[in-house]
């Protein structure tokens, strides 16, 4: 993301701008002073986050990054546990970053992310995350995807294995937010699964393509109103 599609981001309704470079990643950390940039166009009323990248088992050289991002004003901090391979080293890695972030800016809050297809990268379940992010005094759990290959979050698992997450996340009192090439179609599953937050860019995008496309405020729109459309249907239902 840069500043221009931030603005576009911005015009369309998103309620977080998410800052990361799909050319590094599901979660590919952006520059700097481009972060900076994006915080100082984005409205007070609107909150800004950023990835620290798909983060090896390196605890002191991600925690300096997540003093470098909280540095920037963003409201959250999101480490991808890519290059994690057990529960302890999640924590110990998550508790140094937690401890860098907040020390700095206390109101911070820090997203672990977690993959649907942590097997085909030899990651961690992410149906463990929500006991991770909470030992570690962390703030949202999330599930992403990895590898954009074409498949979503649902191929990998199901609605009933999301929930489990989603219910889990908020029994220890974080967040519960859901990506991984999500579609506008998807959005009124995500809002049934009562998740918190959505994360979308490639439905955001011309081409629905996260990489080569740019975000426009008219596609944004478009989910901005799906997710309306499906707090109107649950309010009918109820």
């Amino acid at each position: 993301m840069n500043q221009e599609e931030a603005l576009e981001a911005i015009a369309g309704g998103a309620d977080i701008i998410d800052v990361k470079n799909p050319k590094e990643g599901a979660l590919g950390a952006n520059y700097p002073w481009v972060i900076k940039q994006i915080k100082e166009v984005t409205p007070k009323n609107i909150e800004v986050s950023c990835t620290l990248g798909e983060v090896g088992n390196l605890p002191g050289s991600v925690s300096l990054a997540a003093l470098g991002a909280a540095s920037l004003g963003v409201d959250y901090i999101k480490v991808g546990l890519y290059g994690i391979k057990t529960p302890e080293e999640a924590v110990f890695l998550l508790q140094n970053v937690s401890r860098a972030a907040k020390e700095y800016n206390p109101k911070i809050k820090i997203a672990v992310v977690g993959y649907a297809d942590a097997e085909k990268i030899g990651a961690i379940n992410p149906l463990l995350i929500p006991k991770i992010a909470h030992t570690a005094k962390a703030d949202v759990a999330m599930i992403d995807t990895s590898v954009k290959d074409g498949n979503n979050l649902f191929d990998y698992l199901s609605q009933r294995e999301l929930k489990k997450f989603v219910d889990s996340s908020h029994s220890f009192g974080l967040e519960a937010a859901l990506a991984g090439s999500l579609r506008k179609q998807d959005l009124t599953v995500v809002y049934g699964l009562d998740a918190d937050i959505a994360g979308l860019r490639g439905a955001a995008c011309t081409n629905s393509n996260r990489v080569t496309g740019q975000i426009t405020r008219a596609l944004v729109w478009e989910l901005v109103e799906a997710v309306k459309q499906a707090e109107t249907q649950a309010g009918k239902r109820v």
